[in-house]
């Protein structure tokens, strides 16, 4: 669970860095609700989302979801958010895998996610974000490194 904290948090971090000075337009939030409808919300760990006004939930779709993975939420963030997230068509969804130390990208391109690659040492650049977004997975995941 604190594995699980420190990872979505330095994500959370390094893409508020990232948007910081940069963007007044989007901002990141950290375990936010995200209603969907009247009888589905989901709380992401981290959230990337522009031109939000709702200060109790999400009602605009985010432009980058991040979810870290535990064995209790691995088949719900997989198959389950996953499905939702490409039906609302959220641009870039995450997984992040504590236990192996790696980070899935998956892109939106004609209504469908793909996997753009596993990231444990590499950065990736988000593009068609309204900001200008680039997470170092390097760095996000360098405290666990042994």
């Amino acid at each position: 669970m604190k594995t699980h904290q420190n990872l979505a948090g330095s994500i959370f971090f390094n893409i508020k860095s990232e948007i910081e000075d940069r963007c007044d337009l989007c901002e990141v939030l950290f375990e936010f609700d995200y209603k969907i409808s009247d009888d589905t919300i989901l709380r992401p760990d981290v959230v990337l989302v522009c031109g939000e006004t709702h200060e109790r939930y999400l009602t605009k779709t985010p432009e980058i979801v991040v979810e870290v993975i535990s064995k209790y939420s691995a088949k719900r963030d997989e198959e389950y958010k996953f499905e939702i997230y490409e039906k609302e068509q959220v641009k870039y969804y995450i997984l992040v895998y504590p236990d192996d130390l790696i980070a899935k990208v998956y892109k939106l391109e004609n209504r469908k996610f793909y996997l753009e690659g596993r990231f444990d040492k590499e950065s990736y650049e988000f593009e068609n974000t309204k900001c200008k977004v680039k997470i170092d997975f390097e760095r996000v995941f360098k405290r666990y490194k042994k």
